[in-house]
């Protein structure tokens, strides 16, 4: 059972479902259908790498990892 991730363009919300069967995605915000998919990036580690990368500051303001989200680090 994979999990996607969606965007709500009616009330402009991100989220995650976990998707059964032929179950149709639904909005959690607003109870809309009309849901698009997004293009996500698989979490793996490393091989024989147990630590999780960490965000390092860029002149940017952000680290550009994906799990720090359009170049703004949550770390800050």
């Amino acid at each position: 059972m994979p999990l996607y991730e969606y965007h709500c363009p009616k009330c402009q919300a991100d989220f995650e479902l976990l998707i059964r069967g032929g179950e149709a995605a639904e909005c959690p915000t607003c109870q809309s259908q009309e849901v698009h998919k997004l293009l996500s990036v698989p979490a793996t580690p490393s091989a024989g790498s147990h630590e999780l990368p960490t965000c390092r500051p860029m002149p940017s303001g952000g680290c550009g990892l994906p799990q720090c989200g359009m170049g703004q680090c949550g770390m800050h």
